[in-house]
């Protein structure tokens, strides 16, 4: 049930008395207060240690207690506390719920005897880490600062690429008990209102104790993605690619103790690109995005082909008559696979969780005593490994680990599929895998775009890496109100 608010008290001792009760001050141990006297009328300063900038606390303390020795006696004291807060963003809540929310986020509320107000100043600094280049999105050429989990700092890295009078940062309260920072982030002149509005409407309607999980939390609430395993929003952890698709006219979604951002809204080509191919020419970047292309093919379609070769030799032209076993195996082809590719997984998970230290000596490990021992015994042959190693390889080609993950999953169904039913298993899969693909919407766009429905300028922009010069207009299944990336009069 939701509390009524209470307003600031005029009494000093009954606004503590509230945080006593309501926040647990004096059994928190970071939540305090700190009481001082300016001309015998009491001020409290409340705050939370860790989450705010101790020197800076300091030195307002300073500066308040100096107006007894270098300000008279005042009627109004208050407008002269005002002017003694040295800070650039310095403002006002007139009830007590608005400063605990505030107080608990990283600020400091300041108390006047007398007054039914709080000064709110935001002196945050949060604890982290400082902006390095994700593991994730590296690339040989490039900016190598990424985003951190401190809110603030995400959005001045995007500010510092799109110095652009209409950008915008609407930050919203999220979790009945977190309270945690959203900032829906767009251009207001490019990207489309009702984007906005609906992206808006959705994060401000989240019902929720807290985002644990922070931006995953807030994709499925407004994604709605269900047991769909296949990626309908983009991450990314670098603030250049999100900065360029604020600019291309899609709407940001950065969530505070998140090192990634949300990009929506997403095709299933947004997650085949990788800013490495934009920072070669655009021979090198087609020749990257192309060779892209092929591993994430092999790791969805490779097994499954080569499975069914195995099962249908007649379909194998005779100068690839090679393919296939050269001993035979008492373990049925299908199950080695499986197993196989289950292998692949579990070593990834292993190598997630080991420390770095050691998880060199893990891969060795596992590729030179587990597979060799596995294919002496008998457990495995040869070409199980070899076809396993390359759609594992495909698999991590793929820049989105979402879409990864989706593929493998893909790739395991048109496995069984393929062992069912043969051939036709494997164009029944791969039908069935389009109409789905071609039936997912995501924030009201069509997942296959340009493929389905088709835009022929569109797609070959997505096959092939035109120069900047050569990309005049922005991609127009985000409805930008200016399609156009040359400014006029130019």
């Amino acid at each position: 049930m939701k509390k009524d608010k209470v307003n600031v008290y005029r009494d000093p001792k009954k606004n503590e008395d509230y945080f006593k009760e309501n926040v647990g001050m004096g059994l928190s141990f970071d939540l305090g207060v700190r009481k001082i006297y300016i001309h015998d009328q009491e001020i409290q300063l409340y705050y939370v240690n860790g989450l705010c900038d101790t020197q800076y606390v300091i030195y307002l303390l300073k500066e308040l207690v100096e107006i007894n020795d270098n300000e008279p006696e005042s009627d109004d004291m208050a407008r002269v506390i005002e002017n003694r807060l040295v800070n650039q963003q310095v403002s006002k809540v007139e009830t007590l719920d608005e400063a605990v929310d505030q107080v608990l986020s990283g600020l400091v509320a300041v108390v006047v005897e007398g007054e039914n107000y709080a000064f709110i100043i935001d002196v945050r600094s949060y604890p982290g880490r400082m902006p390095e280049e994700p593991d994730t999105e590296k690339v040989v050429r490039g900016a190598r600062d990424g985003f951190v989990e401190n809110i603030i700092v995400n959005t001045a890295l995007i500010r510092r690429r799109v110095r652009d009078e209409k950008l915008r940062y609407k930050m919203l309260k999220v979790g009945e008990r977190s309270k945690a920072d959203v900032c829906v982030c767009y251009i207001e002149d490019i990207a489309d209102p009702d984007l906005v509005d609906i992206i808006e409407k959705e994060v401000s309607g989240i019902k929720v104790d807290g985002l644990t999980m922070s931006d995953k939390t807030i994709e499925e609430f407004i994604i709605k993605q269900g047991y769909n395993p296949f990626p309908l929003v983009r991450y990314t952890e670098r603030p250049d690619v999100a900065a360029n698709h604020i600019l291309e006219g899609h709407v940001i979604i950065i969530t505070d103790t998140s090192p990634s951002v949300i990009i929506t809204p997403t095709t299933i080509f947004h997650h085949v690109q990788h800013a490495e191919e934009y920072r070669q020419a655009p021979a090198v970047g087609t020749f990257l995005r192309w060779v892209r292309f092929l591993g994430i093919l092999c790791s969805t379609f490779l097994l499954p082909i080569w499975f069914l070769f195995i099962l249908e030799p007649s379909l194998l032209p005779d100068h690839l008559s090679y393919i296939g076993f050269n001993k035979p195996s008492h373990i049925p082809v299908i199950l080695q696979v499986f197993l196989a590719d289950f292998g692949v997984e579990f070593l990834r998970m292993a190598a997630i969780h080991t420390p770095t230290a050691l998880s060199t000596a893990m891969g060795l490990i596992a590729a030179v005593l587990i597979g060799q021992i596995a294919i002496d015994v008998g457990l495995f042959t040869p070409e199980v490994i070899l076809y396993v190693s390359l759609a594992a390889i495909g698999t991590f080609t793929t820049p989105s680990y979402e879409l990864s993950v989706a593929n493998k999953i893909v790739r395991l169904i048109i496995l069984a599929l393929v062992a069912i039913f043969k051939l036709n298993g494997l164009i029944i899969g791969f039908t069935l895998l389009l109409i789905y693909l071609t039936s997912i919407r995501s924030l009201q766009t069509p997942y296959m775009w340009p493929f389905l429905p088709f835009n022929g300028k569109a797609l070959w922009q997505v096959l092939i890496r035109t120069s900047v010069p050569g990309s005049k207009v922005r991609p127009s299944i985000v409805h930008p109100q200016n399609r156009s990336k040359i400014p006029p009069n130019s």
